[in-house]
């Protein structure tokens, strides 16, 4: 394996996994005995969500996607 696919095969997987948990931990938010949210809150988070993941496939050149902003409620 040369040196860029072993720097990429290392890369991803941390930040893909490190992503993985984090999602896992949003996940957790859905708790409404820990938490109050309303629908707009959650319809809010996953359309941030899925439109930073469509940003990241557009620059692999696997999806048509604009823009990025940071995330708040």
């Amino acid at each position: 394996m040369d040196e860029k696919r072993a720097n990429f095969v290392r890369l991803a997987e941390g930040r893909v996994n490190r992503a993985l948990k984090d999602i896992r931990l949003i996940g957790n938010l859905s708790n409404r005995a820990a938490y109050s949210f309303t629908d707009e809150d959650i319809k809010k988070i996953f359309r941030a969500l899925h439109r930073e993941l469509e940003l990241a496939k557009s620059r692999f050149g696997e999806s048509d996607s604009s823009g990025s902003a940071d995330f708040k409620l």
